[in-house]
C-alpha cells in the first residue's frame, strides 16, 4: 500500500505547473524605479580675510596659571635616567624603603622591574623631578612643553599600588 502512495507522487503530470507558469510569463513586466537625483555640494572657498585661522583654537587660551609659563628647560647637558623612558600612567609605586636616614620610593615598570628611586631623581618623559616621598605617594613637578612654545610646570603623582 505504501509503495502505491509513493509511486503516485512520482507521476510526470505537472500540467498545473506549466499552466502557472505559462499565466505568469503573460503578465506584462513591471518597471524599474529610477534613481534618485543626486544634487552636488555647493562648494566652499576659504576667504581668510577677517576670519581666524582654521590652525588655531576656536576660544582663546586661558590667562592665569593654564598659560605657558618659563619653566625649566630640561637641561641637554644631564643624561637621561632609565626611569624617564616610561610614561607616568605605566608606573606603579609598590612601596617605600627606609634606608640610612632616607626614605626611598619603590616603582614598578611595565616590564615588572622594581627600581628605587629618591628625592631629586627624575620619572616619566616630561622632566618630572621627584620632590617628595611619603609612605602612601611620590610627589613630582614636570616640565611639560607648554601650548604655545613656553613650557608648563604641573604637579603630579604616583600613589601606591592597591
Amino acid at each position: 500500500m505504501t509503495s502505491v502512495v509513493l509511486a503516485a507522487g512520482c507521476g510526470n503530470d505537472a500540467a498545473d505547473l506549466h499552466a502557472w507558469m505559462d499565466t505568469v510569463s503573460a503578465r506584462p513586466a513591471g518597471g524599474i524605479e529610477p534613481l534618485p537625483v543626486v544634487r552636488p555640494v555647493p562648494a566652499f572657498v576659504y576667504e581668510p580675510a577677517g576670519r581666524r585661522s582654521p590652525f588655531m583654537p576656536d576660544t582663546p587660551l586661558a590667562t592665569g596659571s593654564a598659560a605657558p609659563t618659563p619653566g625649566r628647560e630640561p637641561g641637554p647637558s644631564r643624561p637621561r635616567e632609565y626611569l624617564e623612558r616610561f610614561p607616568l600612567d605605566s608606573l606603579r609605586m609598590v612601596g617605600t624603603l627606609e634606608a640610612r636616614g632616607a626614605l626611598f620610593g619603590l616603582v614598578r615598570t611595565s616590564d615588572g622591574l622594581i627600581h628605587r628611586v629618591a628625592v631629586g631623581q627624575h620619572l616619566g618623559p616630561d622632566d618630572g623631578r621627584i620632590v617628595s616621598i611619603t609612605q602612601s605617594a611620590i610627589a613630582l613637578v614636570e616640565s611639560a612643553p607648554g601650548g604655545q612654545g613656553g613650557r608648563r610646570e604641573r604637579a603630579a603623582e604616583l600613589g601606591l599600588a592597591d
